[in-house]
């Protein structure tokens, strides 16, 4: 059976992002004796041109379309993203009658919305290595779908719910074969997304997280995770973002992912996201020697009240010592702030930039306004504050903001960024 797979993601919001979940998809597909085709439209200058040849060469059976993002989440520079797969969509539908399947993190937050706005045939939920193939030859052999965990059919909803792959062992790391880079960018200049760890459970406010990986964390295979990075190192790739929802969790497992890598001496550079909870100074010292290089460090206000509304399991003396330590170790940070939630107000917004001045961290992001999620605590206070209907089912974009501090926020965090090179807003 030949399975074509899309990338439809083109957003470069902070950098290119190459598809490692459809490369994962691609991974298994290939380990299944599927005969594969994935293509990545990030970089394409004719996006109905390369579908139209890409189709009438390979002739697939079945289409896969990643959807990684829903919108911009950029309440000044709001942007609806489904509308261009919309199109993708019917032009894919002009070239071929096979089945067009819906997967990827921005569709698993809406998996119902997305895929009657979209129109695609049906959509999968959560992880794909299992649920995709396992779809895949019911279709090839006629056989009843309803079995397969997290698939999703228009106007029907949920026909069976999703699975957390459990055995992690089975999952097939994708190699460079599996993860087409376009050729306009440089490798020299492309940080590679890994994984070794899926799930989080946190449980921050606003996080779609749960909805896309599920709350538990499942580890991958280390001495495998080492191995793919050592073939993408002879590859010629050697700069890697980890994008583990958080590097630090748990952390035995941290500290035995860098000593796996200082033991391998596999010369590369890499990029994590930590949770500054209870992080210890050997685990800092370790990920410095393994090749960490940056580390970016979202611990979203510089006020405990405003941690606790955005359920934070740290307070601002936690951030304020994981900042030392990545100092002390040569580690550069990139520091968040997240502005206008529940329970802001002028002097927690200007105490939070007190806050990231007195860090000093090498680079800066901030947000005014959050994006709602379906699913979470602050769709619930957004529900009862009546800045959303609770019958909303957000795939349209909608912001929480505390609507006494808009303007003034706006304009006063245009103003702190004017003069901070470092800053991203």
């Amino acid at each position: 059976m030949k399975v074509l797979l899309i990338s439809a993601n083109t957003e470069t919001i902070n950098m290119p992002v190459l598809p490692l979940g459809l490369a994962f998809v691609n991974a298994a597909l290939i380990a299944q004796n599927f005969e594969t085709k994935m293509i990545n439209l990030m970089d394409a200058e004719n996006a109905e041109k390369l579908l139209k040849e890409t189709i009438s060469e390979f002739h697939p059976d079945a289409i896969g379309i990643s959807v990684r993002n829903i919108d911009t989440q950029d309440i000044k520079r709001p942007g609806f993203i489904l509308d261009p797969v919309k199109t993708m969509i019917s032009e894919c539908r002009k070239y071929s009658k096979a089945p067009i399947i819906i997967g990827g993190p921005g569709y698993s937050i809406y998996p119902e919305t997305a895929l009657d706005y979209l129109g695609a045939d049906m959509g999968i939920k959560g992880e794909g290595e299992v649920a995709f193939p396992k779809l895949l030859r019911r279709i090839e052999n006629q056989q009843p779908v309803s079995d397969v965990p997290g698939l999703y059919l228009p106007q029907k909803g949920m026909i069976k719910e999703r699975e957390c792959i459990r055995q992690t062992a089975e999952v097939h790391f994708p190699l460079p074969i599996h993860l087409p880079v376009p050729d306009t960018i440089q490798k020299k200049e492309l940080w590679i997304p890994f994984q070794t760890r899926r799930g989080c459970p946190m449980d921050c406010s606003y996080c779609s997280t749960g909805s896309i990986e599920g709350r538990l964390i499942r580890k991958f295979s280390i001495q495998q995770a080492i191995e793919t990075l050592a073939a993408y190192s002879a590859a010629g790739f050697n700069h890697f973002f980890f994008v583990d929802n958080t590097f630090n969790l748990p952390p035995s497992y941290a500290e035995a992912l860098c000593d796996a890598l200082i033991s391998a001496n596999i010369k590369i550079a890499w990029r994590c996201i930590l949770y500054p909870s209870k992080i210890k100074e050997t685990l800092v010292q370790k990920m410095a020697l393994a090749g960490c290089r940056e580390v970016a460090l979202g611990f979203e206000s510089g006020v405990d009240e405003i941690l606790k509304q955005f359920n934070k399991r740290f307070n601002t003396s936690d951030v304020r010592n994981t900042s030392a330590m990545l100092k002390k170790y040569g580690i550069a940070q990139l520091g968040f702030l997240m502005l206008g939630g529940p329970g802001e107000t002028r002097q927690t917004v200007m105490r939070s930039l007190d806050f990231m001045d007195s860090l000093n961290p090498d680079a800066i992001k901030i947000t005014t306004g959050i994006r709602i999620y379906p699913d979470t605590r602050l769709a619930d206070i957004a529900i009862k504050e009546g800045i959303i209907d609770p019958d909303d089912n957000l795939l349209m974009p909608k912001f929480y903001i505390r609507k006494e501090l808009e303007d003034w926020l706006i304009k006063t965090i245009h103003q702190w960024t004017e003069d901070r090179e470092n800053c991203i807003y």
